[in-house]
């Protein structure tokens, strides 16, 4: 995929509606308030070498370094969320609220921004070492990230 295309997708998000119930198509995860959907997603790497799993992770983070500067440039610099408190919270069965319960399993950190009253945020992550990488994009209620923000680096 181009980034025109994760633009396109990102942009369709923005503008869907949220369903009352949770639910899951094939490409998009969603509920009360927000949409997770994979732009990319990698094969698994059971038998892969080092060497593989470190070329698919630069080729996902040069992509995600692309959507961020085609981001920016419409919506100005993005925050920084770092997703590690609410993966460990859930980790030790302590309530985390969605989307950040699913998100803190996918990616440790994203980049977002508000836009008229959503939140949209980008990242990318692997779960373990065998499973693919996926470079997704959130999209949520104002508050979704709320309490979430770290300061950026940049």
């Amino acid at each position: 995929m181009t980034i025109d295309t994760h633009l396109t997708v990102i942009d369709r998000l923005r503008r869907r509606e949220f369903p009352a119930v949770p639910d899951r198509s094939a490409m998009v995860e969603s509920g009360p308030g927000y949409h997770i959907a994979g732009l990319r997603v990698s094969g698994e790497f059971w038998d892969a070498d080092a060497a593989e799993v470190a070329e698919t992770e630069e080729d996902f983070t040069a992509e995600l370094t692309a959507l961020v500067q085609a981001l920016s440039l419409r919506w100005g610099a993005p925050e920084t969320v770092d997703l590690g408190a609410h993966l460990e919270r859930s980790a030790r069965g302590l309530p985390v609220r969605p989307p950040l319960d699913t998100l803190g399993g996918y990616v440790p950190r994203m980049h977002g921004w508000r836009v008229q009253g959503r939140w949209i945020g980008v990242g990318v992550g692997q779960g373990a070492r065998e499973l693919p990488f996926q470079l997704l994009v959130a999209v949520g209620e104002g508050a979704a990230v709320q309490g979430a923000r770290t300061p950026s680096s940049g």
